[in-house]
């Protein structure tokens, strides 16, 4: 996390969250509800989150999960102001190896919580339909053998049987054929969203279903396709399920890929990725990827996605940024000046940023011109790159744009960025624009001077 700074570019959407979480905490008893003290210590702060924790363990609904995550957001507040020393990651001395790290701690803790509440929530009947759909779709796409369809056509008519009894659905088409079948699944996905389920009033319900649906997968699983009689024994033959004590209740392939994910094991992840076909598995494959971040990082896997970055794929950018990969940096590059393209463009500055990459700060500081033809929605996030780069050539230019640029959201980016670059005179330069009308901008310059401060406090 960024010290708990806000992302100026994303000014509204932290309103619109405080606004939700303000919602949240008036559904809280207030008499039951912890508070912590305008300062926070690291003991405050404990114990704070063991009242949210035990909220958490006795939650029940939605509502009460949506509570724990407001207090959860308080939290970090108090954390963000408090005095809390930072420890240097980068710092290489061994002898701090084993010292205390309170702030990141805690941090650690809230992250640790805010996981375990949304872990807590739904199931909602918005994953059934997905899974339905899944499912139609593995249906469509797959090459069944004559065996293969006799055993779909079961699959389909178990679950049929099985969703007719927890939602109401019209008279089923005659299913005797794969389009049939497919719409048929299509009847029941259709039924299950206009019930409008609730995650707390329809859990039984919903459970039900996506009993069915796990029966449905695994019926499809077990079904014989022709890609099964080469693909499935080559990937055993190679190690890829020996991951797996049992097959489960679904795709055994994601089951797998999954536990490969957890031990970190890439070649395996990338083995799936150029094995199996299906959209299902790659896009899997690919979150994969992303959720290991620097850790999924090899020279394959980097060579992979950089063939898919090769093709603008704004996914594999993406990752490529959350693995740090600067053998990214000379592709990414040349994505800089795609005017016609504001996704890819926001996707690259990102990943660019992520990636710390000085050769890309002047392209960069060139997209903050605001008389090219760049649209404001994409000035920002080169902004903000800039200062994720944190080089201190970018200095003057995002100073330039703190003054000069007509949008207010390009200014408050700027002034992030010169206090993630963090120089005397990166502060020094937003610091000034304290009594700003633009309250994102004077908030930047707010938090300048206070490092500033501290800075000066320190010395």
């Amino acid at each position: 996390m960024s010290n708990g700074d806000d992302d100026p570019a994303d000014a509204s959407e932290g309103a619109d969250a405080a606004d939700d979480a303000e919602d949240a905490g008036e559904s809280t008893d207030t008499a039951a509800a912890p508070t912590l003290p305008d300062e926070a210590t690291e003991e405050s702060l404990n114990e704070y989150l063991d009242e949210i924790e035990a909220l958490l363990d006795d939650a029940e609904t939605e509502a009460d999960l949506d509570d724990v995550d407001a207090l959860l957001d308080d939290a970090e507040d108090g954390l963000a102001e408090s005095d809390l020393p930072e420890i240097d990651e980068d710092e290489d001395d061994d002898d701090d190896e084993d010292a205390d790290d309170p702030r990141g701690d805690i941090e650690d803790r809230i992250a640790d919580l805010r996981d375990d509440a949304e872990a807590a929530r739904g199931p909602y009947g918005e994953d059934v339909v997905d899974a339905i759909e899944a499912a139609a779709a593995t249906i469509e796409d797959t090459e069944w053998t004559t065996a293969g369809r006799e055993d779909v056509s079961d699959a389909v008519d178990a679950f049929l049987d099985a969703a007719s009894g927890s939602v109401d659905i019209d008279a089923f088409p005659d299913h005797e054929g794969i389009d049939d079948q497919i719409a048929a699944l299509d009847a029941v996905a259709e039924a299950v969203a206009d019930a409008d389920l609730d995650a707390d009033a329809d859990a039984e319900t919903i459970a039900a279903l996506l009993d069915a649906t796990d029966d449905l997968d695994a019926g499809l699983d077990d079904a014989e396709e022709w890609d099964d009689l080469e693909t499935h024994e080559k990937l055993r033959a190679q190690g890829f399920y020996d991951v797996l004590g049992h097959y489960k209740d679904f795709p055994v392939e994601w089951s797998a890929l999954k536990e490969h994910e957890k031990r970190g094991n890439v070649d395996m992840i990338l083995l799936a990725l150029d094995s199996l076909t299906s959209d299902f598995m790659e896009r899997h494959c690919l979150e994969a990827f992303e959720r290991m971040g620097k850790r999924g990082k090899t020279e394959a896997s980097v060579e992979e996605l950089l063939g898919r970055a090769g093709k603008r794929d704004q996914f594999a950018i993406r990752i490529l940024g959350k693995m740090a990969a600067e053998e990214a940096t000379e592709t990414l590059v040349e994505y800089v000046e795609e005017d016609s393209n504001p996704g890819l463009q926001k996707a690259t500055f990102k990943a660019l940023g992520e990636i710390g990459a000085g050769e890309a700060v002047q392209p960069l500081a060139n997209r903050l011109d605001p008389e090219g033809d760049t649209a404001d929605l994409v000035r920002p996030h080169a902004a903000r790159a800039l200062g994720l780069i944190g080089d201190t050539r970018a200095i003057d230019p995002l100073a330039d744009a703190l003054d000069e640029d007509p949008s207010t959201d390009v200014r408050a980016a700027a002034g992030w960025a010169l206090r993630q670059i963090g120089t005397q005179e990166a502060l020094e330069t937003v610091a000034e624009y304290g009594d700003e009308h633009a309250f994102i901008v004077s908030t930047e310059a707010d938090k300048a001077q206070r490092a500033l401060d501290a800075a000066s406090t320190a010395a």
